[in-house]
């Protein structure tokens, strides 16, 4: 095996190197080369307390990290690849109380409760609802256009489904989402300079998170309605969630509910726009496979991260334990070994076996029927009602460490 030709000190998880652009070259050389490959790191970066991690960039290998918990554990380090560089390692090991970063038996038993708001059944239950609130979102957008039709669409479109999902799903007043919006932006925005967000304020937003959603679970043990919130926090002692839990879940919906899929809109509608062929087919046939290969073209999570529980071999490598182990999404779904011509945006790819909702496993994403919904409910009402939408300007990238994020795509409808 060949030695890769990777720049001194090129670090995958570098803020600024997705701040750019995904490291696509980097991805393909190393899995032709090294697909599990050491990246070294300052000593104690970012509250690790280690000089780096191993970067698994074959589909076939993130698959096995994400299917075998017993040997890579989301708990020891969570699942988060990065944090801001002066964390304290008590604010990382708090973050084990979110359902992400839980191991078996605590997350089957956590999980099994939660998903009980997942069911094909729930989300059907959603459907009608949630169309009529993407036409009127696509509405609102085009009247409050500027000059020429012009407006981000991140923050008139693509930021409003998914949030107004959540608030349907779990009960949050429709008034609130503006709230859960930004504090769950605060969260995940500690290494883009813009926004100027220390560690402090994202705790701080996370706190928020937490109160609110306590809250609204002690309310409905006191008041059960019919919703998912009293579904899940009645009767404690049978097997549901008691309000600090319930806490944690809102908090990673707020991110995992939220965050992915509003970037997957934004770089889906970013690819329809530089793939006019690709857009002409969908406005004339909405392909029903269109919203898994924007979520595999997108791929929101460039990467999460396990910690190896033993010692192991993955890819010819010597995994030690205790060591940090990182796979990346975003390589895996570019694998010209699993995809034809990975390069290509195809809205018609059938099969599809994209990584980008995880790898299977334990923690494959809970809401994917979910996210998926919205995506093709979101396509249809621009198609609709924007069929000649063009790009006014390039998109501005959120610098992070593992979110392939968008803060704004300008765009007109005129």
């Amino acid at each position: 095996m060949t030695c890769p030709a990777l720049p001194d000190g090129f670090d995958f998880t570098d803020p600024d190197v997705l701040h750019h652009r995904v490291p696509f070259p980097e991805f393909a050389e190393l899995r032709r080369t090294e697909p599990v490959r050491w990246i070294p790191q300052p000593p104690n970066l970012a509250g690790f307390g280690d000089e780096g991690y191993w970067a698994v960039t074959r589909h076939a290998d993130v698959k096995y990290v994400s299917t075998h918990p017993e040997l890579f554990s989301s708990t020891l380090n969570t699942a988060i690849i990065r944090f801001g560089e002066h964390i304290e390692r008590d604010a990382i090991d708090a973050q084990r109380l979110i359902l992400l970063n839980m191991d078996p038996p605590e997350h089957t038993r956590v999980r099994q409760i939660v998903q009980r708001g997942f069911t094909p059944r729930a989300i059907r239950a959603l459907e009608e609802n949630l169309r009529g609130r993407a036409g009127r979102i696509v509405e609102t957008a085009l009247a409050n256009a500027g000059p020429g039709g012009s407006f981000d669409f991140v923050a008139e479109v693509a930021c409003e489904l998914p949030l107004q999902a959540i608030a349907e799903l779990i009960g949050i007043p429709q008034e609130d989402r503006a709230k859960i919006f930004d504090w769950s932006n605060k969260m995940i925005a500690y290494d883009d300079p813009e926004y100027a967000i220390t560690e402090e304020i994202g705790a701080e937003s996370a706190t928020e998170i937490l109160a609110y959603a306590m809250n609204m679970a002690a309310d409905r043990k006191q008041c059960p309605a019919k919703d998912i919130v009293s579904t899940l926090v009645a009767a404690e002692d049978e097997g549901n969630l008691g309000s600090d839990e319930f806490g944690f879940f809102v908090l990673m919906l707020a991110v995992a509910g939220n965050e992915t899929t509003r970037n997957a809109i934004t770089h889906g509608m970013h690819a329809f726009l530089t793939h006019a062929d690709q857009w002409d087919l969908y406005k004339r046939e909405r392909p029903a496979t269109a919203a898994e290969e924007i979520v595999r073209w997108a791929t929101p999570v460039v990467s999460f991260q396990r910690t190896a529980t033993r010692d192991t071999e993955l890819g010819g490598k010597q995994i030690k334990k205790g060591d940090r182990v990182g796979i990346f999404y975003s390589s895996a779904n570019n694998d010209p070994e699993v995809f034809e011509t990975p390069e290509v945006f195809d809205i018609t790819r059938d099969p599809n076996p994209h990584l980008g909702f995880g790898g299977g496993g334990p923690h494959f994403c809970l809401g994917k029927s979910l996210a998926t919904l919205e995506i093709d409910l979101i396509f249809n009402a621009i198609a609709d009602a924007m069929p000649g939408l063009r790009l006014v300007g390039d998109p501005r990238r959120l610098r992070s460490a593992w979110i392939n994020g968008v803060k704004e795509l300008q765009v007109s409808a005129g």
